[in-house]
């Protein structure tokens, strides 16, 4: 195939997420929640929106004009370990590896296999000829290359595994955002799109926010009061009521909505449920200490031409990659 017409097969895919009838959605996202109840409608919804938007031929352009795609004759076997916090998570690597003519070879994650099946499937019916470039398998032995995406015990085994060969191996990244006081209401609830969505479960959801004065978590509270009906679902109300009595018990100075505690902390990632914060004296030195902390996190939401917009961090342009790690350019290092 051509790289025209393997960018063509994504941009058709966006295309028919966006066109998907309600009958054939109202399925699929059936499936995908009775497989794993974190995946839930709104969710999938959210991940398939995203996708759609990712995939205009506006933005493959963009993203694609700086690399030189040709069609392969060598293509190599990519070993595709993906994981399953968040719906479709994996999807961007798979694109990057079927753009660059290689060969995907997926292990998938119990807890995303639906919906990636899915798109799978779709992307072949698009165009039949890129069957030969996916390949599903339990074991990921014996490729030329891989990229992994786990916790931070995970790399370890995956280091151990395929350091040897061409690799990416992403380990726990997570998500802060910085209130320099000036924040309108809306801010705020833009903020809770960061910090709810998919619960919290993803590396682009924000798990702490810097503020320069504790009078700002009242408003903040208030704002993302919007967001209460999230307590109603059984296993983010369970790690509340969790977190909330350990907090009790302990005795720990914390602030409580009724579906969201705020404590502070210097640590990064907080449990689901929890929205740790930490005050700032200047914006000096918390430029210092956030670059310091970088290898930990994805990405600073806020106000300021550096920062993600709020509301926007779960919906990056495909030029944005993961860990700042550009996938297209490793994997066509490897021809």
């Amino acid at each position: 195939m051509k790289p025209v017409e393997r960018i063509s097969a994504f941009v058709k895919l966006g295309k028919a997420i966006q066109d998907l009838n309600s009958e054939d959605k109202d399925e699929l996202l059936w499936r995908a929640e009775n497989n794993n109840n974190w995946f839930t409608k709104h969710s999938v919804e959210s991940a398939l929106k995203g996708i759609s938007l990712m995939l205009s031929e506006e933005k493959m352009d963009a993203w694609l004009s700086i690399y030189d795609l040709k069609e392969v004759g060598n293509p190599q076997s990519i070993g595709l370990m993906m994981a399953g916090n968040i719906p479709a998570v994996g999807f961007h690597d798979l694109m990057c590896v079927i753009l660059s003519g290689h060969q995907a070879v997926i292990k998938l994650s119990s807890t995303d296999e639906i919906l990636m099946k899915w798109i799978l499937k779709k992307l072949i019916e698009i165009d039949p000829r890129l069957e030969k470039q996916i390949r599903i398998e339990e074991m990921l032995k014996g490729m030329d290359a891989y990229i992994a995406t786990g916790s931070d015990n995970s790399s370890r085994y995956f280091n151990y595994y395929f350091g040897k060969y061409p690799h990416v191996i992403r380990q726990n990244r997570t998500s802060v955002a910085v209130l320099t006081g000036e924040e309108t209401k809306e801010d705020y609830v833009n903020l809770g799109k960061d910090i709810f969505l998919y619960y919290g479960l993803g590396c682009r959801n924000v798990s702490k926010i810097y503020i320069k004065s504790k009078a700002q978590l009242q408003d903040l509270l208030g704002a993302l009061e919007v967001y209460a009906p999230i307590a109603s679902h059984h296993k983010y109300h369970n790690n509340y009521d969790y977190n909330k009595s350990i907090y009790l018990v302990n005795l720990e100075d914390h602030l409580d909505n009724g579906f969201l505690l705020l404590k502070e902390s210097d640590a990064l990632v907080s449990p689901i449920s929890v929205l740790f914060y930490e005050v700032y004296e200047s914006e000096k030195l918390l430029s210092e200490k956030l670059q310091e902390l970088e290898p930990k996190i994805q990405c600073v939401v806020g106000n300021g031409a550096e920062r993600v917009p709020f509301g926007t961090a779960q919906n990056p342009e495909p030029w944005e990659y993961a860990d700042g790690v550009d996938t297209m350019a490793f994997l066509q290092e490897l021809f």
